[in-house]
């Protein structure tokens, strides 16, 4: 039985590349992909709509804001999706990798599945030094806090729609990621790692890419791990 795909696309101020993101999505390998222009300046939902995305307006600044939003746009569709899956809008994710991304909840060997910049091949200067050293830092405190064996909290990522609904997802800005980690780890939720490809983003952070950014999404990640240990 073929699985209904959504994308999540959360988007701000990022008209320069989400053209490329939604360009370079597998065709024929998802149903919608639904991009939350959260609080965009630019023309990010123009350019998205232009490209064939759903788009819906989150004025909430906050990454989880974002993909809360619209996910539950996502699950507003009938028939529901089988599998949500995640990437950002900075074109620094390589969209033609979701097929292995896929394949573990496809076989129905993983509920979740996070795509791993710490496996796979990184262009040099495609994450900050500050980006490294916080990835190392809160994978560490996971293994040491939950046996985990995550190499990364990286951003392109698949879940069923089942193991969605169970995990409950609240942050709304820069914990997102890493309760969605923590929270499969409590709960036990099957999952993997692959390799992926990364590279430099289109376009300026506007989180690693300012020193305010990199310390309240740093103090976010660390506090979240420890919120629910």
């Amino acid at each position: 039985m073929d699985k209904i795909i959504d994308v999540i696309i959360p988007a701000f101020n990022e008209e320069e590349s989400i053209g490329y993101v939604l360009g370079d999505i597998p065709e024929g390998l998802v149903r919608q992909v639904v991009v939350a222009n959260n609080n965009s300046t630019d023309q990010t939902a123009k350019r998205a709509q232009e490209s064939g995305a759903v788009v819906v307006d989150q004025p909430e600044q906050g990454y989880g804001a974002a993909c809360l939003l619209a996910v539950e746009k996502s699950l507003s569709t009938n028939p529901l999706p089988d599998i949500l899956v995640f990437l950002d809008a900075d074109y620094s994710d390589h969209p033609e990798e979701m097929p292995k991304l896929l394949e573990p909840i496809l076989s129905e060997r993983a509920e979740f599945v996070v795509g791993s910049r710490a496996l796979g091949n990184r262009e040099k200067g495609s994450m900050m030094p500050q980006q490294i050293f916080g990835n190392k830092l809160a994978t560490w405190l996971m293994k040491f806090i939950y046996r985990s064996t995550f190499t990364d909290l990286g951003p392109f990522r698949a879940i069923s729609r089942a193991a969605y609904e169970k995990i409950g997802m609240m942050d709304r800005n820069f914990g997102w990621t890493v309760e969605m980690q923590v929270k499969a780890l409590k709960l036990r939720i099957p999952f993997e790692e692959v390799p992926v490809s990364y590279r430099r983003r289109k376009g300026v952070s506007k989180v690693s890419g300012t020193i305010k950014g990199s310390i309240l999404a740093g103090y976010k990640i660390i506090y979240t791990i420890f919120k629910y240990a």
